[in-house]
């Protein structure tokens, strides 16, 4: 699993280059905030977490699979995965932040997932 990237990954990509094409203007990662979001975007005080769905547990999602093999430590990371999840997202909620999480499945649509983030920043 060292070599599961956690920043910088492909659907993260994706998401950057189509919010930098619509005029968003954002940082990366700040270190500051809780969870360290994949995107933050000051102007709007919005933060966008982009999720895999195996490692987030996508409820529902064919990607959240789990793995045949070591099935109590799988159970274990993901549970403790999504309680992380849910913390950062209590404690940004907390500190006045907006949060916004896009699923990797969900980027297969961009054009929907601009809408709905253009939409919760009150855009359209």
């Amino acid at each position: 699993m060292q070599r599961v990237k956690s920043e910088n990954t492909r659907p993260e990509m994706l998401l950057r280059s189509l919010l930098h094409r619509r005029g968003y203007r954002f940082c990366l990662h700040r270190k500051d905030l809780p969870g360290k979001p994949d995107i933050v975007l000051p102007k709007f005080h919005t933060v966008i977490f982009v999720h895999g769905c195996f490692w987030h547990r996508h409820k529902k999602c064919k990607r959240a699979t789990t793995p045949r093999d070591n099935r109590l430590y799988w159970a274990k990371k993901f549970v403790r995965n999504t309680e992380n999840d849910k913390k950062h997202r209590r404690d940004l909620k907390k500190l006045g932040w907006r949060v916004i999480v896009v699923w990797e499945c969900q980027l297969k649509k961009p054009d929907r997932v601009l809408y709905a983030v253009d939409k919760k920043l009150r855009i359209l």
